[in-house]
């Protein structure tokens, strides 16, 4: 796995955790969606996000 592929994995995966979260506990989880959102909006631009840098660490490759 790549860690393009890793990322996207990751970020689906943790916007549909927060839309369950949010239907089933609160609505506040929705704030979690929208950091997701801004995330990649800005690693769209820099080309930078945090996961990758761990992603990379764990060794997976570019």
């Amino acid at each position: 796995m790549t860690v393009d592929r890793a990322l996207r994995l990751m970020a689906g995966l943790m916007i549909l955790l927060s839309l369950l979260l949010a239907h089933y506990f609160s609505p506040n989880w929705l704030w979690f969606t929208a950091f997701i959102g801004l995330n990649l909006l800005q690693s769209s631009f820099t080309n930078w996000c945090p996961a990758m840098a761990i992603f990379r660490a764990m060794g997976l490759k570019s």
